[in-house]
């Protein structure tokens, strides 16, 4: 099913929190700073990050660049109730809209919600426009991304 993890679910230790923890907020750091951190030898840091990864609970690495978020400055979140059975249909639609940058399900109020990155604002309406006639989207809201923080690196 969509979303699933590859494998079945496995409980993380804490110190496997803690390494995920760590890496969200560097994922560039040294293998021997997240060691010192950690209280652990680089090996087991190294062992434990490649079974993370084997396991898929790291599914990999990745870069935000200042060109990322200067060609597309205006975020916005639009969350989507879809009618009947039609999800993995507006999935697809979504994600072949070059503004919208990932799709995730979730409970409640909201079927789906899409992270859309647009270069002007009327490029942004035109989008939930194009969304919002989809055949199944029965309702939306949108909400814009003013500003973003995120834990500054820290061991």
């Amino acid at each position: 099913m969509w979303g699933e993890a590859p494998h079945g679910p496995e409980r993380l230790d804490t110190t496997d929190q803690r390494l995920i923890a760590a890496l969200r907020r560097d994922g560039r750091a040294a293998v021997s700073d997240l060691a010192g951190h950690l209280g652990l030898s680089r090996a087991t840091v190294r062992a434990r990050i490649e079974r993370l990864m084997n396991r898929g609970e790291i599914s990999g690495f990745t870069v935000i660049t200042r060109t990322d978020v200067a060609t597309a400055p205006v975020r916005g979140l639009m969350m989507l109730a879809i009618d009947g059975r039609q999800t993995e249909k507006i999935v697809t639609r979504l994600l072949g809209l070059p503004p919208v940058q990932a799709v995730h399900t979730t409970n409640g109020q909201w079927d789906l919600i899409a992270e859309i990155g647009a270069r002007s604002l009327a490029e942004l309406d035109e989008t939930l426009l194009q969304i919002r006639r989809l055949e199944g989207v029965s309702r939306t809201e949108t909400n814009l991304q003013l500003s973003s923080r995120r834990p500054a690196a820290r061991f």
